[in-house]
């Protein structure tokens, strides 16, 4: 029998530039731009420099370049710093369907296996969309999805990696078969990462499994062996993680008939997944009835049982480090109310110990609606209703979030994201010629070049 991985390795190996439909090429750009701004965003975060001073430390061949700083180290400590920089704000893309996923959480795997093979910016759209085609399946492969019973989802994407830097390394089908083996047989993770008080793991778990792939690739390259059905084989993922129900046609049935990729949704505010809608709500309320923080009695959030249980246990009414505030509903609706929106300025230590957004943050109640529930993953609602000092109630329900296909970012919406993104790192000719390279990356003979304006002119 074929296993799994052949047939993943069949399509990233057979995959052509010309195969793919421009609408797929055209949105693989826009979530490399997006992505490029928040990893700028993120250059000055505390964690990130620590990770600047891990990544220097370790050395290695300078064959990719590092976002933010321009230092260079070989490929898999360059994957994981860029993946790092673009996951570190919870501000790149969504995915949900039985399980959840970042995709462009794998672009930076994608740059720099790229960058240290010579490749063209052709080559590294193929190798995106490969990598949010074979991702955003895997949130479709298991009912409830892995992260319902207790796994991150890091878990999966170690499958795709492999998959990823190996199309960019030039590996043949066994040897890329070889690297999901390598790398599907390692790099399982916990769900704890994402629950209860939070630390810097939150925005790691996932870069560490990209990483992982890029490693896998280089070992199969040179010979290295991994099990061919790790995926279904004896005490394979299939069998071992036994307590969902797994349907591997999702995985495989019509590979390059159609791509996820337009499906993907882009985050409008950096905060984690099932925060939006009821962000959005709660900024409807309060922009069409003009109501002050300080006129609010309470704040009720109705929501999904998840919502209501890992985004609001008690540790997220106490926040005190940004990984926690993100994953906070009660804080982001509290920063939201008291500020007007959210954005990454809203979890600098100085927004985490506002007087007024503490203040507010005591008034929200979260519960979780049993209808709403019945509706999930497919839509995932929330309501939020605010009742006033004198009384007064006003409701908002939102389904599906600002950056969702059913809500879309226009280009201008995406450009001024990436701005206000990027602007504190340089100036306004450097982010008109990302924006220029990236729309039009399929014209980039190599990728030096376009790294090296990735690099921050501002200290």
């Amino acid at each position: 029998m074929t296993s799994i991985s052949r047939t993943m390795a069949e399509f990233t190996d057979g995959l052509l530039f010309d195969d793919i439909p421009q609408d797929a090429i055209y949105e693989a750009k826009r979530f490399l731009l997006d992505s490029i701004g928040c990893a700028l965003a993120a250059t000055q975060n505390e964690d990130m420099q620590a990770m600047y001073r891990f990544t220097e430390k370790l050395g290695g061949t300078p064959e990719a370049t590092v976002i933010g700083t321009g230092s260079k180290t070989n490929a898999p400590n360059a994957a994981l710093m860029n993946g790092l920089l673009i996951r570190a704000l919870d501000y790149n893309d969504i995915y949900w369907v039985q399980d959840p996923s970042h995709p462009s959480d794998l672009l930076g795997v994608v740059l720099a296996s790229a960058e240290a093979n010579g490749r063209n910016g052709t080559d590294v759209l193929v190798a995106t969309v490969i990598a949010y085609e074979l991702e955003m399946r895997w949130c479709h492969a298991a009912t409830p999805g892995i992260r319902e019973v207790g796994w991150h989802h890091a878990s999966l994407t170690q499958f795709v990696s492999p998959l990823v830097a190996g199309r960019l390394y030039g590996l043949g089908i066994d040897q890329l078969i070889a690297a999901v083996g390598i790398s599907g047989s390692s790099h399982f993770t916990l769900g704890g990462v994402v629950a209860g008080h939070l630390t810097n793991m939150k925005n790691t778990a996932d870069p560490l499994a990209a990483q992982a792939g890029v490693y896998a690739a280089k070992m199969a390259q040179e010979g290295y062996e991994g099990p061919v059905h790790v995926i279904e084989g004896k005490e394979g993922l299939i069998e071992v993680l036994n307590n969902v129900t797994w349907d591997t046609d999702a995985l495989l049935d019509g590979l390059g008939d159609e791509y996820l990729i337009t499906k993907c949704s882009y985050k409008a505010f950096p905060t984690e997944a099932l925060t939006h809608q009821p962000i959005s709500a709660a900024l409807k309320v309060i922009r069409e009835y003009e109501i002050h923080h300080d006129q609010i009695q309470e704040i009720l959030v109705e929501t999904t049982t998840r919502g209501a249980d890992i985004l609001s246990d008690p540790s997220k009414y106490e926040p005190d480090t940004k990984e926690t505030a993100d994953h906070s509903l009660p804080y982001v609706i509290a920063a939201a109310v008291v500020d007007g929106n959210v954005l990454p300025e809203s979890f600098e230590d100085h927004k985490l110990r506002d007087a007024n957004i503490r203040a507010t943050l005591r008034k929200i109640k979260v519960v979780a609606d049993p209808e709403i529930d019945a509706l999930f993953p497919k839509v995932k609602r929330a309501c939020v209703t605010i009742t006033l000092q004198d009384g007064s109630t006003h409701s908002a329900q939102t389904d599906y979030a600002k950056g969702s296909p059913e809500d879309p970012l226009s280009d201008d919406d995406l450009f001024a994201k990436f701005r206000a993104n990027a602007h504190k790192t340089m100036g306004e000719g450097r982010m008109d010629d990302i924006i220029e390279q990236t729309m039009g990356f399929e014209r980039l003979a190599e990728l030096k070049p376009y790294m090296d304006l990735l690099i921050s002119e501002k200290a």
